[in-house]
């Protein structure tokens, strides 16, 4: 159990948005991971006529066993089958089950990100999470950011609450700007007394179009720290691999991007060494803003990273 274990102990609400706020399909692609796991039905729908422009966010068709159906734009909430049911223990089923005390008390957001009425859109979601009596809702980002492939993912989680921060050792962010509707649905859910926190991970932008399994395992990872589960990972540790090593070898055959990859390699391990002061890290972080200014980076000059703090 963590020590936010009177914030994060109940029942918790995690949320992620395919579009804006989803970088290499990660925070979508863990949350899929965990409904994929999870014992969840659907509990709620929202409409999506109220708030998805269908130019902007078409549907799509399928077949499915002959018959053509058109899957639209939404956002579905799914709880626990049985509420409140202890998992079974790690040792019987480590493949195949999330376990932990806290894995009946899970409740899933998963959708697209509306293209209007946000603040009704908030409204209707709220109205769900206190029908649910839900204790805690916990969103999940991925932005595109100036990293490398190679090194762990960086993860940073925060939170606008003030119990959350201090039972959870998280900080407060400082971002100012454009937002997504993960901004707009945990103002929401502050105002109505649901404490939150926000975790985003950071995806090397030069892979953009890509999925990052890797990115998707540093979200698992953080949210398993955070809230008492086990989240087993399938197949997503082989899939990081060949992700990286896919990467790896489109580097290998581009001398301009290889070269780009090793200056972010350089400024990483400049902060994580143990070694590292402020100074230094100022200092490389400038030689690094320098090497941008040349024109020397892979051909992103000029280009600033996404924030995480956005929401």
């Amino acid at each position: 159990m963590t020590d936010g274990q009177n914030i994060l102990g109940g029942r918790i609400l995690v949320v992620a948005f395919e579009g804006w706020n989803d970088a290499g399909e990660a925070a979508s692609g863990a949350v899929k991971t965990l409904k994929e796991q999870l014992d969840v039905v659907p509990i709620a729908e929202v409409d999506p006529e109220l708030y998805f422009d269908f130019q902007f966010n078409r549907p799509v068709v399928t077949d499915d066993d002959g018959r053509r159906r058109l899957i639209w734009p939404s956002a579905v909430i799914y709880g626990p089958s049985l509420p409140g049911r202890v998992g079974e223990d790690l040792a019987g089923d480590a493949e195949l089950t999330v376990t932990g005390d806290n894995a009946g008390n899970i409740f899933l957001l998963l959708g697209t990100e509306p293209s209007r009425s946000w603040r009704s859109f908030t409204a209707e979601i709220m109205d769900v999470a206190l029908a649910a009596d839900i204790g805690a809702v916990v969103f999940l980002g991925a932005m595109l950011a100036d990293v490398p492939h190679t090194r762990p993912i960086s993860v940073f989680a925060s939170s606008d609450n003030a119990a959350v921060r201090a039972e959870l050792g998280l900080e407060r962010s400082t971002y100012e700007g454009p937002v997504g509707i993960l901004s707009a649905l945990a103002e929401g859910a502050e105002d109505v007394g649901i404490p939150t926190m926000m975790i985003w991970a950071s995806v090397p932008h030069y892979v953009h179009n890509a999925p990052s399994p890797k990115a998707v395992l540093a979200l698992i990872d953080k949210l398993e720290e955070l809230v008492d589960v086990t989240i087993p990972r399938g197949t997503l540790v082989d899939e990081a691999a060949a992700w990286e090593s896919g990467i790896d070898a489109l580097a290998a055959d581009d001398e301009e991007m290889a070269s780009y990859i090793q200056q972010l390699e350089q400024a990483r391990d400049t902060v994580d060494s143990p070694e590292a002061s402020g100074e230094a890290i100022a200092q490389e972080f400038e030689r690094y803003l320098r090497r941008r200014g040349d024109g020397r980076d892979g051909g992103t000059a000029g280009r600033a990273p996404d924030d995480p703090r956005r929401g």
